[in-house]
């Protein structure tokens, strides 16, 4: 029987397998998270109800590093629960369907590699992965702020601009796997100024990530006050009332309302749910319905935006509801 070594404060506890087994209690889901900076896992019992939570740094540019440390976390949830759990783990990019491997991952050694077989061979059993942002989507469909309704757009406005769907609760991510992949379409009814946009690193120009992200809002900024600031820093000066940073904010907005539109025009989701720094913004629910109706199709737009319920936790929650029912 070949045992399992948990860490605990103050010495090692060995248990077996079976042990682990035996102690199971059926309905646990673990969920990883993994970013750029930064693992979490996080382990919620049949109910959503959570049980424990845990974070390391990211050992980035490591696959090897990586995968050992997403193993270690779920040896360790584990181990402090006394139960075993489904595994979902949401991730920059996705697995093709075509090679097995990881693509579109910022998290750039991640891609070309079998994450999710790596990981469920390392682990004894199926790992489910899945998009980070699609994981947002799964989250607050399932329990959060868009709970029970049929078509989620899920959209994560962070240093990046990601995008996912779920349709009843579950991911739709197609063949491709870049389904909600929005921030790498070009942004909608450019101006003269916006043509041909800024080089993303995708090797595509006018992407929506390079104007609807926070790294875009900073260099919005640079580039019409010479001056740098964090979008932290704007959105602050844009609620102190400072002329620039409105005017930063009041174009952010509109091209995020186009880009939405081009959503609606296509999917016409039953709603959006706003992830990531930039969705704490209040002022977005209050300028983005009004800015819709100008770009969608037909003049009407009534899709309800909303915050994310969760937060910054809803992606590791929706990688663990990438198992939606018990084992």
């Amino acid at each position: 029987m070949r045992l399992q070594i948990f860490q605990e404060e103050g010495g090692e506890v060995v248990r077996s397998e079976k042990e682990v087994r035996d102690n199971n209690t059926d309905g646990m889901r673990i969920g990883i998270d993994l970013g750029g900076t930064k693992i979490e896992a996080l382990a919620i019992d049949e109910h959503g109800e959570e049980l424990i939570r845990h974070r390391v740094d990211t050992p980035r540019d490591d696959y090897e590093g990586t995968v050992a440390a997403m193993v270690a976390l779920v040896h360790l949830l584990e181990s402090k629960t006394g139960r075993t759990g489904t595994v979902g783990a949401g991730i920059p990019g996705s697995i093709s369907e075509k090679t097995g491997l990881v693509k579109n991952a910022n998290s750039t050694w991640l891609n070309g590699r079998a994450l999710d077989k790596d990981l469920s061979a390392s682990l004894g059993r199926e790992v489910r992965i899945a998009n980070d942002a699609n994981c947002l989507a799964v989250s607050e469909a399932t329990d959060g702020a868009a709970a029970g309704k049929h078509v989620v757009f899920g959209v994560i406005l962070g240093t990046g601009c990601g995008g996912g769907v779920a349709i009843d609760g579950r991911v739709h991510a197609g063949p491709n796997g870049t389904g909600g992949e929005w921030g790498h379409n070009p942004l909608p009814w450019p101006t003269d100024e916006e043509n041909p946009g800024p080089l993303c690193y995708c090797g595509k120009r006018g992407c929506m990530e390079m104007w609807v992200s926070g790294t875009g809002m900073a260099r919005d900024y640079q580039e019409v006050t010479g001056n740098r600031r964090t979008a932290r820093e704007i959105i602050a000066a844009f609620d102190a009332g400072e002329a620039d940073a409105v005017k930063i904010v009041d174009r952010l907005e509109d091209r995020l309302a186009r880009g939405m539109a081009t959503v609606i025009n296509i999917l016409d989701p039953d709603v959006f749910v706003l992830g990531g720094g930039l969705s704490l913004t209040q002022h977005l629910y209050e300028s983005l319905p009004k800015l819709l109706p100008k770009y969608v199709f037909g003049g009407e737009a009534d899709t309800p935006i909303l915050q994310a319920r969760f937060g910054d936790s809803s992606g590791v929650r929706g990688a663990a509801w990438l198992w939606p029912s018990p084992r």
